[in-house]
């Protein structure tokens, strides 16, 4: 193991200590615990196994790992906006939530799906300088 995964290792067990200790302070602990355990199921139970099968299904050859890759960024950045996107009703006060959350999460997945197929002309392109002229 080289001194740059351990010190890697070290580093992201440190930020995990930062957040538990951060998650000390929050009023409502038990509601922000059951909001992050539905997200972990809704992950595993629902946008993993949809985002494998839509891979397996509708995409062929060198291009399903950047698919996949940006199916499941798309649904965990949906799953952490289901919240504001579910319940968009009249706020009592106006500093609470005050962006476009939905417009803002469609760039989101405007974006994600821009890099992925940036990421995938770059492949295409890689491998197409790779081959021999004849």
């Amino acid at each position: 193991m080289s001194v740059t995964r351990v010190l890697a290792g070290l580093a992201g067990l440190a930020l995990m200590g930062v957040g538990a200790s951060s998650l000390l302070d929050v009023p409502g602990l038990i509601d922000v615990l059951v909001w992050l355990g539905g997200a972990l199921v809704l992950h595993d139970a629902l946008i993993a196994p949809l985002v494998l099968l839509a891979g397996l299904v509708l995409v062929r050859g060198g291009v399903r790992e950047p698919v996949r890759g940006a199916l499941l960024v798309a649904g965990a950045l949906t799953a952490v906006a289901l919240p504001v996107l579910l319940r968009p009703g009249p706020k009592a006060n106006s500093s609470v939530l005050p962006l476009d959350y939905p417009r803002n999460w469609l760039l989101m997945l405007l974006a994600v799906a821009t890099v992925a197929a940036l990421g995938l002309a770059t492949r295409r392109f890689a491998r197409h300088r790779r081959r021999p002229r004849s």
